[in-house]
């Protein structure tokens, strides 16, 4: 007697399920709509900071405790140049870097993500706004600063950072400074990047290893930010430049 296979019921998986619905004209007006009203009032809310800087790294606890240090040290470094600190307004990383900001008495911003876990605004924040869809989240922080300063954190921190990276290789962003703090970490991934990407598999082009700059310490980054001479809020290909004109 042979072994007869158990056949499996796909439409037991919800992920299917939702593919094969017919779509509900109502309820796609609605979620429209609200992905709509999330684009429209979060470009408003970033429009009313002139100049920013913004910070990514892990929502968790886990990294050496230099990292958090360093980060509000520069964040309140930053932010008496006259930058607000733009995160995405929970623990960790986010959390020291508004907390910098928030003791140098300058703008200590949010833009968070409604989600069951880690996702918990922090107490450091005087202006937040919360979305509901991580592309509308990541289009505002995307849009929201002239330096983007990375620290270690996970697939969230990553996936962001290659966003970043892939926009201004496109020149569908302003080409922006990419800041990566740490070079324990961020070594092995730029090793990775110029060895497999860059020599061995020509996937990429030497000049886009320049859209990122590695630093080690709060001293080297502020003298890279200084290096910058930045004058003028970058100009986002959305209009954000000329929303921040009109405030």
């Amino acid at each position: 007697m042979g072994f007869r296979r158990k056949k499996r019921k796909i439409f037991n998986n919800p992920a299917r399920q939702i593919i094969l619905t017919k779509p509900n004209p109502i309820r796609s007006f609605i979620t429209s709509a609200h992905i709509f009203w999330e684009f429209f009032t979060g470009f408003m809310f970033i429009a009313n900071f002139a100049k920013a800087v913004s910070f990514f790294g892990s929502a968790r606890e886990g990294l050496p405790p230099r990292f958090y240090e360093e980060c509000e040290d520069l964040a309140g470094r930053l932010t008496k140049k006259g930058f607000a600190v733009i995160t995405g307004g929970s623990g960790g990383i986010m959390r020291a870097a508004n907390k910098g900001a928030f003791r140098a008495d300058g703008e200590s911003v949010g833009i968070n993500i409604t989600l069951p876990k880690e996702q918990r605004a922090n107490m450091f924040l005087k202006h937040s706004r919360e979305y509901s869809f991580f592309f509308s989240r990541k289009i505002m922080l995307s849009c929201a600063s002239e330096v983007y300063i990375f620290f270690p954190g996970g697939f969230g921190t990553l996936d962001e950072l290659f966003e970043m990276l892939t926009t201004v290789q496109t020149r569908h962003s302003d080409l922006v400074p990419i800041i990566l703090y740490g070079k324990d970490y961020w070594t092995p991934l730029i090793s990775f990047i110029e060895t497999k990407l860059q020599n061995e598999y020509l996937t990429i082009k030497p000049r886009d290893t320049k859209i990122y700059t590695l630093v080690d310490s709060v001293d080297e980054a502020e003298w890279y930010f200084d290096s910058l001479e930045i004058t003028n809020p970058r100009t986002c290909k959305i209009g954000l430049s000329n929303l921040r004109k009109n405030k």
